[in-house]
């Protein structure tokens, strides 16, 4: 049984100066399957697109084998991207209902994570912890340019601007894909940008690395206690083996 295999937790916070959470977040051991959302546009319509990713992912029914789960993943987002764009057009023009989202699929001794935008998955492996998406967003498109510095990425006056979200206007929308095996003692975090843009990456696989507690709770308080401003969302995933 795929839950036997994996044990996951998952906390979702407003953060220190929002009253507002349009974060989401799915945690379905069961499943074999964990997402986050982070949803954009304001006016609640953030909270509408991320809760429309959570509810399409969470009706994905139980028992299905590898290929089978990352089809029905691809069109439930598909699909969900496609309402979005039909809520965006029935409120006006010039109005935006969408989100990022990051999800991780497994299935015997494979993973697999999806994305679009800039909400992330790290994986913890040997002490060692390395981010496994790769952002959508002008920050990265400038990093990987050569135009700024790692340093400058974290506090960059435009680092909220994203390139790719389910339900964005884009010509050709589509999810990037990384796979691997797993390996016994394998810890993945998925997150909104609230909490890997507050934190730097040794504190969080410090925190995530504790055996004792949950380790999404310890990442968000942190993220707290550093005053975080926006939404912040963790799951965290153990493959136990």
């Amino acid at each position: 049984m795929t839950a036997r295999r994996f044990r996951s937790w998952a906390v979702t916070h407003p953060g220190a100066k929002r009253k507002h959470n349009e974060d989401a977040y799915v945690d379905r051991p069961d499943l074999g399957l964990w997402a986050v959302a982070d949803g954009a546009g304001g006016h609640a319509a953030g909270e509408v697109a991320s809760g429309m990713i959570a509810e399409a992912l969470e009706s994905i029914p139980p028992e299905l084998s590898a290929s089978e789960l990352l089809a029905q993943v691809r069109l439930a987002i598909e699909q969900t991207h496609a309402a979005l764009r039909e809520e965006a057009a029935r409120r006006g023009p010039d109005v935006m209902v969408a989100s990022t989202v990051v999800v991780m699929l497994a299935r015997g001794d494979h993973f697999a994570c999806l994305w679009a935008g800039d909400s992330r998955a790290y994986l913890l492996r040997g002490g060692m912890l390395r981010q496994i998406t790769r952002d959508h967003s002008l920050v990265q498109e400038l990093l990987e340019a050569g135009a700024i510095g790692p340093d400058d990425a974290m506090n960059h006056p435009r680092g909220n601007v994203i390139t790719r979200a389910v339900g964005a206007e884009m010509e050709a929308f589509a999810l990037d894909k990384v796979s691997d095996r797993l390996v016994p003692g394998d810890r993945f975090l998925l997150c909104s940008d609230g909490l890997c843009k507050t934190l730097p990456e040794d504190e969080m696989a410090s925190l995530l690395a504790a055996i004792d507690g949950t380790p999404p709770q310890a990442l968000v308080d942190a993220a707290l206690a550093a005053n975080v401003s926006d939404n912040v969302t963790a799951v965290a995933v153990e493959y136990t083996g």
